[in-house]
């Protein structure tokens, strides 16, 4: 629904869900680590540490001490920096990645004892110690006679770290906004102009934290569908458009046809600044200009698509972002009188980082609103304030880089973990954690998937360890034989994948999860798996 206008200028309407606070507060300390590096086959299993009382909630998976790689305060701050919140999502990040870098080593452990006697209580202690959870009793119980099956071990051990941090993402809320801040960042929409803020940026996982980490939304209010080279489906982008303008005739929400707001539709597409001809965009063999151009032609096919249909107008505006998977710096690329982006005009985030370090906080929100207007000026003042806004939020992004990873990702290439592939998965808003292939059927996700399937080819298949893949459809509980018929959904697409990726299913590269959820809901359901298939239909 419109919210009611409070008081204050404008720009106090938009801030990130977790507000800056406590100025420029001093770096902290490293924290010393348990166990030392993740990674290596002969040390000692990472034991977590306890989280203090308020910070832990019942059912939460460990955190390890976290690992920082941080230059100095002085050299990572920005008058637009938001410490307290940096703080938030590093914990967040920080602890995702470690409790997935554990499995390789506890598995190399395990898989160095198979010839004891007591292998398997030696292989099911080391596994409680180091991931918290057993290991599949069949996959143990005859290593002595047959070769371990390590591959099997790890996606099993993989689902299960999955399942375990995904319920506990949906029980604590590590990177909820609350309702008021929300609210905030509705009314701030659409005092510049929007209704709906839509992003489809490509499936490489280097942009699955577009949202919350580099442009600092709110997970709850915007949303989000990747496709491979940003390409997204037109035909989905329209029904997507449909649905929120019923709700705008039918219900005013959130807004009523008489507020005049418009549905804003975002494509970001991605580069590396460190390697751009071998770390850019896989769809696009690596070249941003292809990328760019790609991106534009599907937002004016979206367009064209919607005023043909629809008689519109207007109804529909267009921005194109441009992401360095190595810095999280964004280039935004407003629209022209014609309302299409440009490519050769832009505004880069990295320039204006450096440009405004030494001015105030409003001397630099000033600077960015300057630059904004200044590169296309028949942009609308609403898009243009937008636009602005984000620019903000990633100066700060820009900060928590510098601050945490001295400016630039050590992994600028990909490094995802797992395939989620269905509909679903808001949990994930972690850069390079996973590489997403959004589908109905397998024949129409089929160049997402191979795209997937191609890049887990080289991080694990290579090094004799399997393409771990999530299949999960996401219902509405409120529909009736909305959760058997994301069940069927669920299987069907599984079986289709494994009947495209037969050969690697065979060999053992390829295993599966499958799993539902509830809208709305605690946790997810799982189904079953292709390491343990007699489980399916049970919930955890």
């Amino acid at each position: 629904m419109l919210r009611r206008r409070t008081s204050g200028s404008p720009s106090n309407h938009f801030r990130s869900p977790v507000r800056r606070s406590g100025g420029n507060a001093p770096t902290p300390a490293p924290v010393p680590e348990a166990g030392g590096p993740a990674g290596a086959g002969s040390e000692a299993p990472v034991v977590p540490r306890p989280m203090p009382a308020q910070g832990r909630a019942k059912g939460r998976m460990a955190t390890p001490e976290r690992r920082r790689t941080e230059r100095p305060a002085a050299e990572a701050d920005h008058p637009l920096a938001r410490v307290a919140e940096d703080e938030r999502l590093f914990t967040h990040e920080q602890g995702t990645r470690e409790a997935f870098d554990r499995i390789e080593p506890v598995l190399r452990r395990i898989a160095g004892m198979r010839e004891d006697a007591d292998f398997q209580q030696r292989a099911q202690a080391e596994a409680e110690a180091g991931l918290g959870f057993r290991l599949p009793e069949g996959l143990l119980k005859d290593a002595w006679i047959r070769s371990l099956d390590v591959p099997a071990l790890y996606a099993h051990a993989l689902f299960e770290t999955y399942r375990r941090w995904a319920e506990a993402f949906f029980t604590e809320g590590p990177l909820a906004a609350t309702e008021e801040e929300q609210a905030q960042f509705e009314e701030w929409l659409q005092e510049c102009g929007y209704h709906a803020l839509d992003l489809s940026p490509c499936s490489d996982g280097r942009l699955a934290h577009v949202i919350r980490y580099v442009l600092r939304l709110p997970v709850e209010t915007v949303r989000r569908k990747s496709f491979a080279g940003a390409l997204f489906d037109i035909e989905n982008g329209l029904q997507r458009w449909i649905r929120t303008e019923l709700g705008r005739y039918r219900h005013n929400e959130p807004t009523g046809p008489e507020a005049g707001t418009r549905y804003l539709k975002v494509a970001v597409y991605h580069f590396s600044s460190r390697d751009p001809a071998g770390q850019g965009c896989a769809a696009h063999g690596s070249d941003t200009d292809q990328a760019m151009r790609a991106a534009i032609e599907r937002l004016r096919d979206l367009r064209a698509t919607i005023d043909n249909s629809f008689c519109c107008g207007e109804a529909v505006e267009l921005l194109l972002v441009g992401l360095d998977t190595d810095t999280d710096a964004v280039r935004i690329h407003p629209p022209a009188a014609d309302g299409l982006p440009r490519p050769e005009v832009r505004v880069d985030a990295a320039s204006l980082f450096d440009e405004t370090r030494g001015l105030s906080e409003e001397g630099a929100r000033e600077r960015v609103r300057d630059r904004v207007a200044a590169a296309e000026p028949a942009a609308p003042a609403g898009l243009q304030r937008l636009v602005a806004g984000l620019l903000e939020n990633n100066l700060a992004q820009i900060a928590y880089v510098r601050r945490y990873h001295a400016g630039c990702y050590a992994d600028i290439g990909h490094q995802e973990r797992f395939v989620a592939v269905g509909r679903g998965f808001e949990e994930v808003q972690l850069r390079n954690l996973t590489y997403f292939a959004y589908l109905n059927t397998v024949e129409e996700g089929a160049p997402d998937l191979d795209v997937g399937v191609k890049i887990f080819s080289g991080l694990n298949v290579q090094r004799g360890l399997p393409v771990p893949v999530v299949v999960r459809f996401d219902y509405d509980g409120q529909v009736p034989g909305a959760r058997e018929r994301a069940v069927e959904q669920c299987r069907r697409v599984e079986a289709a994948l494994r009947q495209r990726y037969a050969d690697r299913v065979a060999a053992g590269e390829l295993h599966t999860l499958t799993a539902v959820r509830e809208l709305g809901g605690a946790t997810i359901e799982v189904l079953g798996s292709s390491v343990e298939p007699e489980t399916a239909g049970e919930a955890h």
